[in-house]
């Protein structure tokens, strides 16, 4: 039972694991808020410029069964704009990245000293040496 303890201890508390339910928790809270914006932005609007029609009050009865789609249709709409709010946010932050890339890309490299500036960077140091030998000297 203590080895069980132990591995799944060790499981749950991998860094994918973790980042995963931190994940989850986060595009819950995306979902509520770009449910709220379906549930009250949009689809009133949607509605006025429709006529007032309302998608998911529509439903068809079939031999005392009530089929309905309109509710279908609403979730529907509701993935739609859920996955492209997704998609504009996840596109957004890759252009973000792209542009702090550039900028990277783009910064003044320092260029590589050459075969002289090598020779002369150590003809400098070995006469600063031989000064500092003689100033040491009684």
């Amino acid at each position: 039972m203590k080895q069980w303890i132990k591995d799944f201890k060790a499981f749950a508390l991998k860094g994918n694991i973790l980042e995963l339910a931190i994940g989850v928790i986060i595009g819950a809270a995306f979902g509520k808020i770009v449910t709220s914006l379906v549930n009250d932005l949009l689809m009133p609007v949607l509605g006025l410029l429709l006529g007032g029609l309302d998608l998911s009050a529509l439903q068809y009865t079939f031999n005392g069964v009530e089929l309905k789609y309109g509710a279908f249709l609403q979730t529907v709409l509701d993935f739609v704009i859920v996955a492209f709010s997704i998609f504009m946010f996840i596109k957004g932050l890759s252009l973000l990245k792209r542009k702090e890339e550039e900028k990277e890309a783009a910064a003044p490299a320092v260029p590589e000293p050459t075969n002289e500036e090598l020779l002369l960077t150590e003809i400098r140091d070995l006469l600063q040496h031989q000064r500092e030998d003689q100033r040491n000297r009684p």
